[in-house]
């Protein structure tokens, strides 16, 4: 169980004056105003990642002695056949934070448990509900204090892209809205990608908002968007790409009409790749000898030769 706790305060919309559970569930999730909150000293918030899927705040009000408990579901998993479907829940931009990251990384551990348990082959689609995939950063929260927000953000991200690199099964995104930035990253760093043809588009925007990109995701990049002039046009102009020109230059495996589609596209693939009944540990040391530099870089333990020839002997 991780716990965290921040000071805030809400601006613009006035905090609820019902005391209720109900009441401040309704005025937080719908549009997920959990997002805009600024720091102040008066109002302290705290949220406890418990499973999976959902995020237990307890806003306490000390001015007024109040406190409101809301289960937030972040993200959620469900099982189609072979296939583990995690969606970002919510109609918001899925920007990514320590409490985002952490419910991911939760919900695939859970998938990696399960799977586990299950014996058998598997696929991971990870999805997102809403017009956005993921839209980077929360900037906003880091913006309230830089110096101890900012270094949060990049490690966060980086275990969430590692859990990813070394899960032993295939991992397939499911783009079905825009993805920019670190949520770009986040969608390249799947071994397939399934996107959404009528809308939405990949957008690396550190170039034109002015953030470095750091090496260890830069070696992921490097890996993932192999041909250098799309490398280029990504990074350097901040192109915003469709899936149509995406899967023409090869960083897109299949542009999909429709947002449902996309995902059924994307689970029809993950259900394919799970028939083939692939060792998934096997699967999982082959993509580290694929992608070598970027799992070492994004922290993903690489075998050393000894090691690896001690596995294939027990194979035999």
């Amino acid at each position: 169980m991780e716990v965290g706790f921040v000071d805030l305060t809400f601006q613009q919309t006035p905090f609820p004056d019902s005391a209720s559970a109900v009441s401040c569930a309704d005025w937080l999730l719908p549009s997920r105003r959990l997002a805009h909150i600024h720091c102040v000293g008066a109002t302290r918030f705290e949220y406890i990642t418990l499973a999976a899927t959902s995020t237990v705040f307890v806003i306490r009000d000390h001015s007024r002695d109040h406190s409101y408990v809301v289960m937030a579901e972040m993200c959620r998993v469900e099982k189609r056949g072979r296939v583990y479907l995690l969606t970002l829940a919510g109609t918001d931009e899925h920007r990514l934070n320590p409490a985002l990251l952490d419910s991911i990384r939760s919900a695939i551990a859970g998938v990696r448990s399960d799977a586990a348990a299950s014996g058998g082959s598997a696929a991971l689609v990870v999805a997102a509900e809403g017009k956005f995939f993921s839209n980077g950063f929360d900037l906003a929260w880091a913006r309230v204090s830089p110096s101890d927000r900012a270094p949060l953000m990049v490690p966060a991200l980086q275990r969430t892209i590692a859990d990813l690199l070394s899960l032993p099964m295939p991992t397939i995104a499911a783009v079905t809205g825009h993805a920019a930035a670190a949520g770009c990253f986040l969608a390249l760093s799947h071994d397939y990608v399934v996107m959404r043809a009528d809308r939405g588009f990949l957008y690396m925007s550190e170039i034109d908002i002015g953030l470095p990109i750091t090496e260890n995701i830069m070696a992921v990049l490097r890996a993932k968007i192999a041909d250098p002039r799309t490398r280029r046009d990504l990074l350097l102009r901040g192109k915003r790409m469709t899936a149509s020109e995406a899967a023409a230059r090869g960083i897109v495996d299949r542009a999909v009409e429709g947002a449902a589609e996309t995902v059924e596209a994307a689970v029809a693939m993950g259900e394919e790749l799970a028939a083939r009944n692939w060792d998934g540990e096997v699967y999982a040391s082959i993509r580290k000898g694929a992608f070598h530099e970027a799992c070492r870089g994004i922290g993903v333990a690489v075998e050393d030769e000894e090691a690896e020839m001690k596995k294939v002997a027990s194979k035999l």
